[in-house]
């Protein structure tokens, strides 16, 4: 049974600095929920307080609707990968996988069985009897996961599990953990500072900053519909391009007017930044409607070129463009950009914000 995770107010300091600042987050049974943020965003310690390796200042950790903030980490029905592996060096793969078994005391038949299982579910059927020093890295991280699911945890936690692998590894080791989580249905928390694993992993992506939640949500509407410019700017590429406020609600950007949201508003005329994606603007001839620019650059991208621009009054633009329409745009080109005609997230300008 895998159940639902809540982090009510969680409040943590080190001496004079503030790991967690009221993280309230809460995690759907069989949900599998990535925590991503820049180093000393709080991500890694949030994790500790689930598993209970860290206490909490103030505030609750609820698992299935139960106060488990003082229980004891042994007590918490959880299994949890690390970063650095940490398999018994004198131990096989299989013994690596039964150790919990064997703590709680099963049967050797049984702890038998459980490391066939799920030696073959994460991909190394035929390696009970190797060591981890006969293991790659990858099939090493594979034993780790087998082993802390071995408990059949209520809860997996994953602490950077793939930082220490090469990218083809990391690639593949990404796409197994999630087919292992969603076969098991079990409840995961994911710690990376990698966004692309996160998107690509998670069913939600907690993006933190300071001690807090800037926004969580399906890796879809964080990209598309970023809540903040922390998470706009962290969160894939972004253009931070000048605009003046038409009014409370649009925004005039590149000689067009736009629907604009953002965390503020912006009385009109005031000078505002928009936050918009490289793919949110329209690349097209010298004498088509738009705003005159130059290529400067040119990257091939495979599907994809992207594009560096400047426009007349010196402005640097990023714009991605299908490769098969981006021959004729070589460094030097005029050409005419303009954004589509989307909502456009608005901020303060960046030079303002401190």
């Amino acid at each position: 049974m895998t159940v639902p995770v809540q982090l009510k107010q969680l409040r943590r300091e080190f001496g004079s600095t503030t790991a967690l600042s009221g993280l309230d987050l809460d995690i759907a049974a069989g949900e599998l929920v990535a925590l991503l943020g820049p180093s000393g965003c709080g991500k890694t310690t949030a994790l500790r307080i689930i598993a209970g390796f860290e206490s909490a200042d103030s505030g609750e950790l609820l698992m299935d609707g139960q106060d488990v903030t003082d229980v004891p980490a042994h007590r918490r029905d959880i299994g949890m990968v690390f970063q650095s592996y940490s398999l018994f060096p004198n131990m096989t793969a299989a013994e690596n996988v039964s150790y919990g078994l064997r703590v709680r005391g099963a049967s050797a038949a049984e702890r038998t069985s459980r490391a066939h299982e799920l030696l073959e579910l994460v991909g190394l059927p035929g390696r009970e009897g190797a060591y981890p020093h006969q293991l790659s890295g990858g099939q090493q991280q594979r034993v780790a996961l087998a082993r802390a699911l071995a408990v059949r945890p209520k809860v997996l936690l994953l602490d950077e599990p793939l930082s220490a692998l090469d990218a083809k590894v990391r690639l593949n080791l990404r796409e197994e953990i999630r087919r292992i989580q969603l076969e098991l249905g079990i409840t995961t928390v994911f710690v990376t500072h990698d966004q692309e694993e996160a998107l690509s992993m998670a069913d939600r992506v907690a993006v933190m900053k300071d001690g807090r939640l800037e926004q969580c949500a399906a890796p879809s509407e964080l990209y598309d519909r970023p809540a903040t410019p922390f998470v706009a700017e962290f969160v894939g590429t972004m253009n931070r391009l000048p605009a003046v406020m038409s009014d409370g609600s649009t925004v005039e950007l590149l000689g067009r007017r736009l629907p604009a949201h953002g965390e503020r508003e912006f009385a009109a005329g005031t000078a505002v930044d928009v936050l918009l994606r490289p793919e949110g603007l329209a690349v097209a001839g010298p004498d088509a409607e738009g705003e005159p620019a130059t290529v400067r650059v040119a990257t091939f991208l495979g599907p994809t070129t992207r594009l560096l621009l400047t426009t007349e009054s010196g402005t640097a633009v990023k714009a991605d463009l299908p490769s098969r329409d981006a021959g004729a745009l070589a460094p030097g080109s005029r050409c005419t950009i303009r954004p589509h005609d989307k909502s456009v997230l608005v901020a303060e300008v960046e030079s303002e914000q401190t």
